[in-house]
């Protein structure tokens, strides 16, 4: 938007979402005028006796502003206001009965009335005060030089002014707590969604911390004792290995530090080793024992702890989503080591990221991991989670992009629900 469009003035109802809404000002607006325009130079003409041309311009004043109102509403008061006391005060020149109301006509009334409610959705409560004071005290004022003396009836035009700056305030204000309502709302699902996400990459990047901590330890202990372990090493190698054994060390304590940062007072319970496929039949016996059936198909062969780790998550919260939102529901859990070519699972890369990594482990091994529910018995409370909007689908996406591999989860045609992830096995493919 350029500067020029950001000052331009937005129409009354503008921003509504239905395009009737939208063209509702402009419609009404545009009666008004056509009506009241041609009824004010009659009115003023045959029931007041006022000289036709003088009609004529009073009417174009307090007429024609009305289109200008739904852009300008304060601008085209302005020129309505100041020719309905300027026709006030042109009837004081003329006699009329006593029945007719004085100073303000009835058509007058009306299009005051309109502009007054186009006003309240526009201004602020400042300006909308200062505006039914300047009615009021033209009102009053005008009263001290009635031709037929002052009553109730002349002070409609300070009533109902009042009433419809009123009713238009209120509705401009409650229409924009609505609108900061939705913003908030916005602000907070995306805030959400955003705090999910940063959570569980701490979560991973803990446990990722966890596994490599395991591996350095090793390593440090056997560079330490393969003095004692191997018989007559030269000193060069006993050297090289008391040097390992020493950048081990201060790598592993770095890391221990480092991991103490990632942890939070609630994740005490994570220092035990970390799971992977061996523990997955654990989970499913869990879930078994929901009351869901679970037919699982599992897998022995070696894969590397990273992709263990991510099919255990996997398989874990796709199992809790069944639990969730498709309590009783019979559940198939398979895991098999094949070519991309051979895999059941969907080739979409995790959040559109994982194409080029796709590319580049095509001629590795991948474990498939696929967990497939049917509908449940009865219907669920809620939605399945689609969108990746949830917390489970936004851990697994974050574990498969991790490891390099592809995610595909989404709803089947009969109701049920399936997760389907490919994790390259290969090394070279593990970026």
């Amino acid at each position: 938007m350029t500067p020029v469009e950001a000052e331009r003035p937005r129409a009354l109802l503008a921003g509504a979402s239905r395009r009737w809404v939208r063209l509702l000002p402009w419609a009404v607006a545009f009666v008004l005028c056509v009506v009241l325009l041609p009824t004010t130079i009659v009115v003023l003409t045959a029931d007041y006796g006022l000289n036709g041309g003088v009609a004529s311009a009073l009417a174009v004043a307090q007429s024609a502003p009305l289109l200008l109102a739904v852009v300008r509403p304060l601008h085209a008061w302005y020129v309505v206001f100041a020719a309905d006391v300027a026709g006030a005060l042109a009837l004081l020149g003329v006699d009329f009965e006593q029945r007719l109301l004085w100073p303000f006509p009835p058509m007058e009334l009306v299009g005051y009335i309109a502009l007054c409610l186009a006003l309240g959705l526009r201004e602020r409560r400042r300006t909308l005060v200062l505006v039914w004071l300047a009615t009021a005290g033209a009102n009053v004022g005008l009263g001290f030089v009635a031709p037929h003396g002052s009553g109730a009836k002349e002070l409609l035009f300070t009533i109902l002014g009042g009433v419809a700056l009123l009713l238009g305030g209120v509705l401009r204000e409650r229409s924009e707590v609505q609108r900061r309502l939705v913003e908030q709302e916005t602000i907070s699902e995306a805030e959400r969604g955003r705090r999910t996400l940063l959570e569980e990459r701490a979560r991973i990047a803990r446990e990722l911390h966890d596994v490599v901590a395991h591996h350095m330890s090793v390593i440090t202990v056997q560079a330490d004792t393969a003095e004692y372990r191997l018989a007559a090493l030269p000193p060069d190698v006993r050297e090289e290995f008391t040097s390992i054994a020493a950048t081990a060390r201060e790598s592993l304590g770095e890391m221990r530090r480092l991991l103490g940062v990632l942890r939070n007072e609630e994740a005490h319970g994570e220092l035990a080793p970390q799971p992977g496929l061996a523990q997955i039949g654990q989970l499913v016996e869990a879930t078994a024992r929901t009351g869901g059936p679970v037919d699982f198909t599992p897998c022995d062969a070696e894969v590397p702890e990273a992709v263990g780790l991510s099919a255990y998550r996997i398989v874990q919260e796709a199992l809790a989503n069944v639990v969730r939102h498709a309590p009783g529901a019979a559940t198939h859990v398979s895991l098999s080591v094949s070519r991309p070519a051979d895999g059941q699972g969907g080739e979409q890369p995790a959040d559109g990221q994982g194409g080029e990594q796709l590319a580049a482990g095509r001629g590795g091994e991948r474990l498939t991991v696929l967990v497939v529910n049917e509908p449940p018995p009865e219907p669920p409370a809620g939605p399945l989670e689609v969108g990746g909007t949830g917390h489970g689908l936004v851990g697994m996406r974050e574990r498969v992009r991790l490891v390099g591999g592809t995610l595909d989860a989404g709803p089947l045609p009969d109701g049920g629900f399936r997760v389907a992830a490919q994790l390259p096995l290969t090394e070279e493919d593990l970026t």
